[in-house]
């Protein structure tokens, strides 16, 4: 199946190994690995997982918006949700412009493009969702966007944005639901460093002392004898979702061997999902979807024990039509189940190791 039709995860992946590889040429039987074969990666994604993500991407095209943008809930014109689900068909090999979804993406593109403000602010007004939410994973959906296409239109909304994320850094190194410099928690904190290295990723420039700041605030939530991450840094109680997103980010920002990393995948490990339901049970898809992110760097047993059973258990869940439900909306549930799904294909570069 051609690029211009769309691909499989198989098949989109072996396109990347080929480009990679090069003129790496394998011959006999007593040949190395190419670091870049898909079995050398070990792949993860199984036929019904597959079958998942397409099932899935076929409800996000039926619910997206003429103009370009998902509704979740109540969470409407919001731009965390169209971020997202942006993302769900980027990570499962989509472009903008190409193929079947090719034109729901590109109006997606440019929906995510006007949400811009002029002091850099991506968020729609009329959206119910916290407005630091919807600017962080809009910037990553746009960054993502950017190193695609190379639209030469997003990238000053992209510099104005990343201008709004420094400016609103408050003195802890964090950032919290309004765009000032008050308080901090580590759920919006994380969801801006990682669009801060997607936009670094792209070729944007982030000032490296914001990036050392937030990696401050962000282990000083790590503050509880469980080893786990609180939610502030004034708070002591530890859950898998923050935990998660906590590790992920140290690993995006070269702190995969400081202590605070370390413990937290101790807790995350001693916190498997199928013995400790009620401790995602509050915000489920975002605890699976940076649980799959942190445990994918850590790779190893520890990584193909999440995703087996993770993947297990979305297949089975996954309603008729193609579906999660989840807080807030089946939108935003189904784009995060995809998302999760497609960890281990690499197509974004933000799963990347």
């Amino acid at each position: 199946m051609s690029r211009r039709t769309g691909w499989t995860r198989r098949e989109a992946i072996r396109a990347i190994s080929s480009a990679a590889a090069g003129a790496m040429a394998v011959s006999g039987a007593a040949q190395r690995k190419d670091p870049f074969d898909v079995e050398a990666r070990e792949y993860l994604g199984t036929p019904a997982s597959e079958a998942a993500v397409e099932k899935a991407l076929t409800f996000l095209a039926s619910r997206a918006q003429t103009d370009g943008h998902w509704n979740s809930a109540q969470y409407n014109a919001d731009a965390a949700v169209t971020g997202l689900a942006a993302l769900a068909f980027l990570s499962a090999g989509h472009q903008p412009g190409r193929g079947k979804y090719g034109r729901i993406l590109a109006r997606a593109v440019d929906w995510l493009a006007e949400t811009v403000q002029r002091n850099g602010l991506a968020f729609r007004g009329g959206s119910s969702g916290p407005p630091m939410y919807g600017h962080g994973f809009a910037v990553l959906a746009l960054a993502e966007l950017y190193g695609m296409t190379q639209r030469n239109d997003l990238r000053p909304r992209i510099e104005r944005a990343i201008r709004l994320t420094v400016q609103t850094q408050n003195p802890e190194g964090g950032w919290r639901y309004q765009p000032q410099a008050t308080d901090a928690d580590i759920s919006v904190t994380v969801v801006q460093v990682v669009a801060l290295r997607a936009a670094a990723n792209a070729g944007f420039k982030v000032p490296p002392e914001t990036i050392r700041k937030a990696v401050r605030y962000i282990k000083k939530c790590q503050n509880n004898s469980d080893l786990g991450f609180s939610y502030q840094t004034t708070t002591h109680s530890s859950g898998p979702a923050r935990t998660g997103a906590a590790v992920l980010c140290l690993y995006l920002c070269g702190e995969s061997r400081s202590k605070e990393c370390r413990n937290g995948i101790t807790y995350l490990v001693q916190h498997p999902l199928d013995k400790y339901e009620w401790a995602y049970r509050e915000h489920y898809f975002y605890a699976l979807y940076y649980c799959s992110q942190a445990f994918y760097q850590v790779g190893g047993k520890d990584w193909k024990t999440w995703f087996t059973a993770l993947r297990a258990r979305l297949v089975d869940s996954q309603a008729k039509d193609g579906h999660w439900t989840d807080n807030p909306g089946d939108e935003y549930a189904t784009a995060m189940g995809v998302l999760c799904l497609q960890v281990p294909a690499g197509l974004l570069p933000i799963y990347q190791k």
